[in-house]
């Protein structure tokens, strides 16, 4: 079935016809990317949405790091940074924190799971574009990776004052931030818009 498509760059809308195997669409007056062909799509999303979900649970049940001094063991997790951070009065950044890190990506996954679990048993989700649209709207405040960037410098400064000890909720942290990443290039929105259209 036949499809519009505005450019992002130049907003010409175009008509796309069903795109073969790793196929293409070009903007015919600036030559911008209009639309790629993902094999598998939902498939692979929906797999990285299970991973995820894995791991976020593992990244906020676990220690996250441990600071050895002689023969005092300190371990923190990942919610208890967060608290500490508000009560030693830095209340915005715990809350930018919070969101970033633990709100977004769960949402995130749950919207995934709202959108393609339906759609792989051929059902309509209710209110679809709306979901869809929240999902492409916080998907730039997902930025597990700036606060494991902050981690690993404070990791280097601290290394001087005490041993490190990485938990299991460092490695899931880590590993999450690469699913996160592979599910939103393989998420393919033009693919759910037209099932949505065929759908209605």
């Amino acid at each position: 079935m036949d499809s519009y498509i505005a450019c992002h760059d130049c907003d010409l809308i175009h008509r796309i016809n069903p795109l073969p195997a790793k196929g293409t669409a070009i903007c015919i007056r600036c030559g911008a990317v209009l639309h790629k062909h993902k094999p598998n799509s939902l498939d692979r999303t929906l797999a990285f949405a299970f991973a995820g979900l894995i791991l976020f649970i593992l990244a906020n049940s676990f220690p996250f790091l441990g600071l050895k001094i002689g023969a005092q063991v300190r371990q923190t997790a990942l919610i208890t940074g967060i608290e500490e951070l508000y009560l030693q009065g830095m209340q915005v950044i715990a809350i930018l924190v919070l969101l970033t890190t633990v709100l977004v990506p769960f949402t995130q996954l749950m919207c995934l799971f709202y959108i393609l679990l339906p759609l792989k048993l051929d059902r309509l989700p209710k209110r679809l574009p709306w979901v869809l649209r929240f999902l492409q709207t916080i998907q730039p405040w997902g930025m597990v990776e700036v606060f494991m960037v902050g981690i690993l410098v404070s990791v280097v400064k601290l290394a001087k004052m005490a041993k490190i000890i990485p938990g299991i909720s460092l490695y899931s942290f880590l590993a999450l931030i690469f699913i996160l990443s592979a599910m939103t290039v393989s998420l393919d929105a033009h693919l759910i818009w037209q099932k949505w259209e065929k759908h209605r």
